[in-house]
């Protein structure tokens, strides 16, 4: 769906460790003065937090309280989720339809310093109600320059936010020094390499690199490939046919260290795929694979519509709507997946694709993931 006849409401997942400096970055982000600086009219937002009462929300912000909601300074509002995601949105939506809060163009949800997003993702997926007001435009982690590496050695929660990410902020540069923040940087992009980083300092980040990312709803050639960034990962080549194997053993890590857990590669395809191959090995690496599959993305040349790849999307075992593209954005017309994983070897993953689309039989093709 184009972005000029999409009327649903943006979401930006905010995440990072504890300390990173998301509600640092979310302060300036709300505060009225932080765009008469860019020149530009502060768009009306709501923000959502797990924990409201102890947030550390910028007291000038804060313009009324009532329970679990506050009106902010700009006609921006704030709200606690209360039991679920769905019920938070669907106040939200209420209080806006019904002229009781601000009418906010878009929403950011900030997470817990520990928390994995993937149940946010789900629920933005999952609900028919959440999905037809509301898009997901993209997950933005926080990096903190100075403990980043650190928290990464110690916590792999903190792993899997990097690896997660669509943008990634690396926060308190001006305490950092340049080799340290060279070193950190070399580390994220080997977590994830389609992530692009953006130094921070006070939380002074430009909204471009946080809002509009469209991450979850590639329909135009060009940004598809963008998107994918597939010349950024490391390319595994030589996949040879499934056989019996141990890498499916979820009893240990496969490889020691938290940035050894993690996998980061991409899989390129000469000939046009079946779509049914495509479609069984994907279901078969969600089904046994689901918490190792932490990020898929592909633009797909399918057997049956040629002339129109596919783009496909997963985190873990949710796998988004895949969108056809009018046309291929180059004319590099080859199937190309990358992949981010946690203890699961590229290998088995190389396997699993050849099998599949060297054995399975064509057929007609539903929308994956819908």
């Amino acid at each position: 769906m184009a972005d000029a006849v999409d009327v649903r409401i943006p979401i930006t997942l905010l995440t990072g460790f504890l300390g990173s400096g998301k509600t640092t970055v979310l302060n300036n982000l709300l505060k009225p003065s932080f765009w008469e600086r860019l020149l530009r009219a502060p768009p009306l937002t709501a923000v959502i937090m797990n924990e409201f009462g102890s947030i550390g929300l910028d007291h000038q912000l804060v313009d009324n309280t009532q329970g679990t909601m506050a009106l902010l300074s700009g006609g921006c509002v704030c709200c606690e989720i209360q039991g679920s995601l769905v019920p938070t949105l669907k106040n939200l939506w209420m209080g806006r339809r019904d002229g009781k809060i601000p009418p906010y163009e878009r929403i950011i949800i900030e997470t817990t310093g520990i928390a994995d997003p993937t149940p946010i993702l789900e629920t933005l997926l999952r609900s028919d109600w959440v999905a037809k007001r509301h898009y997901l435009d993209g997950v933005v982690t926080t990096v903190d320059a100075v403990f980043g590496s650190g928290q990464l050695d110690q916590h792999f929660e903190a792993v899997r936010q990097v690896a997660g990410a669509d943008r990634l902020l690396l926060t308190k540069t001006d305490l950092a020094d340049a080799a340290t923040i060279a070193q950190l940087e070399s580390r994220l992009a080997s977590l994830n390499p389609a992530a692009p980083v953006v130094q921070v300092q006070h939380g002074n980040v430009s909204p471009d690199h946080i809002f509009k990312l469209r991450a979850y709803h590639q329909s135009e050639p060009v940004k598809a490939k963008q998107w994918l960034a597939a010349e950024n990962f490391r390319l595994v080549t030589g996949g040879s046919p499934l056989k019996t194997s141990g890498i499916l053993n979820p009893s240990a890590p496969l490889h020691t260290g938290a940035d050894g857990r993690i996998r980061s590669f991409s899989l390129q395809f000469e000939h046009a795929l079946p779509w049914a191959g495509v479609a069984e090995a994907l279901e078969t690496l969600a089904e046994f694979c689901s918490q190792r599959l932490l990020r898929m993305k592909a633009i797909v040349n399918v057997q049956e519509y040629p002339g129109r790849p596919v783009v496909l999307h997963a985190v873990q075992h949710l796998f988004y709507p895949s969108i056809e593209l009018p046309a291929w954005p180059d004319d590099d017309h080859r199937s190309r997946f990358v992949f981010i994983t946690a203890d699961l070897d590229e290998a088995f993953v190389s396997q699993l694709l050849t099998s599949f689309t060297q054995t399975v039989t064509t057929s007609p093709r539903d929308t994956f993931g819908a």
